[in-house]
């Protein structure tokens, strides 16, 4: 399919300038997630490695090679067997999946799992994992090298997948100091501009007043500060989430708001570090139905949320992962205000302490819901880069 010719604006010029190779026409993108479905980022990184230009011609060989390299390396979950085969048939194979691992106590062993083919019991060396530490909470996306030996056995039973190598889905941000000098070229508006642009939408429609812009922006705070206790209540369909699963690989979103204190904290038995430590950002999606199994999990949450820290057995353990609540606030937010309170969706267990440790309240009734004619097609920061550029600036 033939790229469409863009007209590009004076910010999509100053970008490509200040930023070569960093930068990605957003319309591209959304071409792309129709076809694949992978998170946001995962097609950003591969589009920044070949598409990142105002060439015409560029993009559109740029456009086949990520095309061709999606359709040849991502695998669709109707695909397992098919999959399968091809690593048996060929001794090694690459792919672009989800990777997580997890410790079998009773085989004293890391096996890894290949969440889009539903491929379990890979093989992984400990170093790899050891390397890679978000791999055991929750996974990461990756292109993974896969080997297969037919001889291996475990305990008797065959475990042919091996996984040699494993490149997480990411980019150098090339550090703090580079874009704090690139910014200087840029005005307060231009910048901004080029931020909602970055999340895929166009900052020159009449929908995005000065406020809209800066409360969209906002949702990017808890990915750029350390230990910073978010929340985010409005109606449906208004994208509270997106942020917190598709742009950043250091955000982990659970869905559900179940979990529990060695999930989120400390596993005492393992010391295994939860998700506060290992993640930039832990958001709790459908925040009404947070619920911790553990009666005290709510305790050590709140001291989290004040100090950074929690205490675990007879440790002071300190993190610098920052806490979002996403949640739906249906109903007029005067008739709201006039009968109860903002807050009324969470859960009834959140007392005022709880609330006096939020640091900000995203009004998300003042952001309407997201509309096809909102995206842009210009040029914005490959979403792998706007993520290592924020954890740079925590």
């Amino acid at each position: 399919m033939a790229t469409e010719a863009l007209a590009l604006d004076a910010l999509d010029e100053k970008a490509a300038n200040a930023f070569p190779g960093l930068v990605v026409r957003k319309d591209l993108v959304r071409r792309l997630r129709s076809a694949y479905s992978v998170p946001m980022f995962v097609i950003e990184f591969l589009l920044g490695k070949y598409c990142a230009s105002t060439d015409p011609t560029v993009i559109e060989q740029g456009m086949d090679f990520v095309e061709r390299n999606l359709t040849e390396k991502y695998v669709k979950p109707d695909q397992r067997e098919i999959v399968k085969a091809r690593i048996q048939q060929q001794g090694e194979y690459q792919i672009i999946d989800k990777v997580s691992v997890a410790l079998r106590e009773v085989d004293d062993k890391y096996w890894a799992t290949l969440h889009n083919i539903n491929l379990d019991f890979v093989n992984v060396d400990e170093e790899l994992v050891r390397e890679h530490d978000r791999l055991l909470m929750g996974g990461v996306w990756a292109e993974i090298y896969l080997r297969y030996d037919g001889t291996y056995k475990f305990k008797n039973q065959g475990r042919p997948f091996f996984i040699d190598r494993i490149k997480p889905i990411q980019v150098s941000s090339g550090g703090a100091g580079r874009i704090r000098e690139a910014r200087a070229e840029f005005t307060r508006d231009e910048w901004i501009d080029l931020l909602v642009r970055s999340l895929g939408m166009e900052p020159e429609s009449d929908y995005f007043t000065p406020r809209r812009k800066l409360l969209y922006l906002s949702r990017l705070i808890p990915l750029v500060e350390r230990n910073f206790n978010f929340i985010e209540l409005g109606p449906r369909g208004t994208g509270k989430s997106f942020v917190y699963q598709q742009v950043s690989p250091y955000s982990h979103l659970i869905s559900g708001g179940q979990t529990t204190v060695p999930q989120m904290f400390v596993n005492l038995a393992t010391g295994q570090r939860g998700l506060v430590c290992l993640w930039d950002t832990v958001a709790f999606d459908e925040a009404a139905g947070i619920k911790f199994a553990d009666r005290n999990g709510l305790a050590i949450m709140k001291n989290y949320m004040e100090d950074g820290a929690f205490s675990r057995g007879q440790e002071i353990i300190t993190a610098e992962g920052s806490v979002v609540f996403i949640g739906n606030l249906d109903g007029d937010v005067k008739t709201i205000i006039r009968t109860s309170n903002l807050f009324y969706p969470m859960p009834k267990e959140m007392d005022p302490a709880f609330y006096d440790r939020i640091h900000f309240y995203l009004p998300g009734w003042e952001l309407g819901k997201t509309r096809d004619d909102l995206y842009t097609s210009h040029f914005g920061f490959v979403s792998d880069y706007l993520a290592e550029i924020l954890r740079d600036l925590r």
